[in-house]
């Protein structure tokens, strides 16, 4: 029988800026996550779609390469995933609502801001998983039981 692997949390960065994404990737993942990165809110739509369940953390700049904004990002990521963790930044203040759940973060933020989101993230993400089977068992009881 083989061993599990342990759970690895993974993260959406979606940011225009090279430098900047490639900074938040690098931090994440010498923190043990797994970092899918993007530059455009339709190239991180195909992701949702693809893995979204999988993702614990979705971080955003507001402007981005391609039509769609960071905040356009966050409703459609929250509306497919609600438990994933939304954090949108950006320079400037922003005038539209965010989803319930999301959190804004003006720049500059820090990077120990960015680490203690995701440590947040990933304990949710567990928390969820650990749930999952319980509800599933109990389901399947109610179910047997008819």
């Amino acid at each position: 029988m083989g061993q599990s692997q342990p759970f690895r949390a993974t993260a959406l960065i979606v940011e225009d800026d090279p430098m900047q994404r490639e900074m938040i990737c690098v931090l994440l993942e010498e923190s043990d996550f797994d970092v899918i990165q993007c530059d455009s809110a339709e190239a991180a739509e195909t992701v949702i779609d693809e893995v979204g369940g999988c993702l614990c953390l979705l971080m955003t700049d507001v402007n981005l390469a391609g039509r769609k904004s960071g905040v356009e990002l966050a409703h459609i990521a929250k509306a497919r995933n609600p438990r994933l963790e939304v954090v949108v930044t950006s320079g400037r203040s922003i005038s539209e609502r965010l989803p319930d759940g999301a959190k804004f973060w003006a720049k500059p933020w820090a990077a120990l801001d960015v680490l203690r989101e995701a440590q947040i993230a990933q304990r949710i993400t567990e928390q969820a998983m650990a749930e999952q089977p319980r509800a599933e068992q109990a389901i399947a009881e109610r179910t047997s039981r008819r």
